[in-house]
C-alpha cells in the first residue's frame, strides 16, 4: 500500500468520514458520483467499483456496459459543504474496463493520454482559468428572461451585495479543498462574476474545475440563489468565458520564455500560438461545444470571433499577456475562446494538441493584429488574412469532422459521440420555432 493510499483510509478513520464519493465525468463533462462507505475503499482502490457504464453518457457502447472506476487518492477531499453531520469526502476516479484497460471514452484519460504525448517530448502543461458565471435570482424565467441578482458591473464594490457573500464563501470553501484562488470579482454583465484559480498543471486544473463548478452551485443553494455557467444567459449582455492562460515547462524552465525575444516569447512561444491559431476552427466543437456557445462567440463584449494573436490585445485569439520585469516563469498565452461549460479534460487536450502540433510542425507565427478587430469591416479583416472561428455549431461540427487532429487527440470512440451527441442538439435547435420568429412575422405574414 503507498502513502497516499494509506494516508486515505487513516483519514476516513481519524475524521469519522460517513461516505465517500468517486466522482468522475461524463463525454459532455457532466460530473457523475457513486457513494460507497468507507469499509468499501480499500477494496476500491485495490479492484476498483463496477458501474453500469452504458447508462453514462458516451461512456461504453450496451454491449460492453461494465466498467470499473477506480479512485485516485491524490485527489482525497473532505467536502466542506456537508458539514460535521455525516462527513462526506471525495475521490476523482480514473476509468477502465473489466480487463485493466484504460476507457477509451473517459475524459480523464484523454488527457492523461495528451499530457504523456507532451512528457516524451519533455514538457509540463499548466493552466490558469478565469471561470465567470452568472448569479441568477432563480433558475425560473418568465418573458423578459433570467433576472440577474444585481445590476452592477465590472469591478464594482455593491455594499451588501449578494456577489460579495458569494464569492467569499466560495473562495474559502474551494481553499478548503485545497484548491488556490488568485483573483475573485463582479463581472461586466449584470449578476456576473469571476473567480480565477491559481495555475496548475492540466489534469489538476481539469479536476478543480469540475470542484469548482460543484463548489459554485452549492453556494448558490446555501444562499438562496441560483448559479449558471449558461456561455449567453442574458440577451444583450455579455457572456461567460473562460480565458485560459496556458504554459509549457521543460522541468523548471519556463519553455516560453526567452530573455531578449520580443515580449520575450520563445520560439517554442511562437509555435505553440501558431498550433492554436491553425487548429483553433477544428477544435472549437469541443472548447464551445453548445448552441449557446455561439451566442457569446458572436455576440461581442471583448469574445473573440477572428482568430488572430496580439500582444495584450483583448480582442484576439491568443492574448500574449504583459511580461512582468524578471519574473520569466510566468511568461504564458492566453487563449480566449473557450467557455465556462467546456468540458475541461477534452478542452485542455485539444489545446495541447494543437500548440504541440506547431512545436512539431514548426509552424510559422503570422503577423500580430495591433488593431481593434473588431472594429474592422469584414473587407478590412480578409485584407489582413484574419479567418474566423464558426458561426455556428452546425459549421464548428463540420470542421472538426474533417480534423485529423480532433480524431488522434479524442480517440475514435469519443469523437464519433461527440460528433453524434451534439448535431443531435443541432436538430433540435434548428427545428424549433422560436419566439424571435413569432414577434417578427406571426401578425404580419
Amino acid at each position: 500500500m503507498d502513502k497516499q493510499t494509506d494516508f486515505v483510509l487513516r483519514t476516513i478513520e481519524e475524521r469519522g468520514i460517513k461516505f465517500i464519493r468517486l466522482w468522475f465525468t461524463d463525454v459532455i463533462g457532466t460530473l457523475k458520483s457513486v457513494a460507497i462507505a468507507p469499509a468499501e475503499v480499500e477494496g476500491a482502490f485495490a479492484e476498483g467499483v463496477g458501474i453500469d457504464g452504458s447508462a453514462i453518457e458516451g461512456l461504453t457502447r450496451s454491449f460492453e456496459a461494465d466498467v470499473l472506476v477506480h479512485p485516485d487518492p491524490t485527489t482525497f477531499q473532505i467536502l466542506p459543504w456537508r458539514g460535521t453531520e455525516d462527513p462526506t469526502a471525495r475521490m476523482f476516479c480514473d476509468i477502465a474496463t473489466p480487463d485493466g484497460a484504460p476507457g477509451v471514452a473517459d475524459p480523464r484519460n484523454v488527457l492523461k493520454r495528451t499530457l504523456a504525448r507532451a512528457g516524451d517530448r519533455g514538457f509540463t502543461f499548466y493552466t490558469h482559468p478565469e471561470v465567470e458565471f452568472y448569479l441568477l435570482k432563480s433558475s425560473k424565467f418568465g418573458k423578459n428572461g433570467p433576472e440577474p441578482v444585481d445590476q452592477a458591473g465590472y469591478f464594482d464594490n455593491v455594499p451588501g451585495g449578494t456577489a460579495h457573500d458569494f464569492r467569499r464563501r466560495s473562495v474559502r470553501m474551494l481553499e478548503d479543498l485545497g484548491i488556490s484562488v488568485e483573483f475573485s470579482h463582479h463581472e461586466a454583465g449584470p449578476g456576473q462574476n469571476e473567480i480565477d484559480l491559481r495555475y496548475a498543471d492540466a489534469l489538476t486544473m481539469a479536476d478543480n474545475i469540475m470542484t469548482f463548478r460543484t463548489v459554485v452551485k452549492e453556494v448558490a443553494i446555501e444562499q438562496g440563489v441560483y448559479a449558471t455557467f449558461m456561455p449567453k444567459p442574458l440577451q444583450g449582455q455579455p457572456g461567460s468565458g473562460m480565458h485560459t492562460h496556458l504554459s509549457l515547462f521543460e522541468g523548471d524552465a519556463n519553455a516560453f520564455y526567452e530573455a531578449g525575444a520580443e515580449y520575450q516569447l520563445s520560439k517554442i512561444g511562437r509555435q505553440f500560438i501558431a498550433g492554436l491559431l491553425r487548429h483553433a476552427p477544428e477544435i472549437t466543437a469541443v472548447t464551445n461545444q453548445f448552441v449557446n456557445s455561439y451566442k457569446r462567440l458572436w455576440g461581442g463584449d471583448e469574445a473573440p470571433s477572428f482568430v488572430t494573436w496580439g500582444h495584450n490585445n483583448r480582442s484576439a485569439l491568443v492574448r500574449v499577456p504583459l511580461y512582468k520585469p524578471n519574473k520569466g516563469q510566468s511568461s504564458r498565452v492566453e487563449y480566449r475562446a473557450i467557455d465556462s461549460a467546456a468540458n475541461p479534460y477534452l478542452a485542455f487536450s485539444l489545446l495541447l494538441a494543437a500548440g504541440l502540433k506547431g512545436i512539431e510542425e514548426g509552424y510559422e507565427l503570422p503577423a500580430e493584429a495591433e488593431d481593434n478587430v473588431w472594429s474592422l469591416n469584414d473587407a478590412e479583416r480578409r485584407a489582413l488574412g484574419y479567418n474566423q472561428l464558426p458561426a455556428s455549431l452546425d459549421h464548428a461540427l463540420s470542421l472538426m469532422e474533417d480534423s485529423e487532429l480532433v480524431a488522434e487527440t479524442l480517440g475514435e470512440h469519443v469523437f464519433n459521440y461527440v460528433l453524434k451527441n451534439k448535431r443531435q442538439e443541432w436538430k433540435e435547435y434548428r427545428a424549433q420555432v422560436t419566439p424571435f420568429e413569432l414577434r417578427s412575422n406571426l401578425e404580419m405574414l
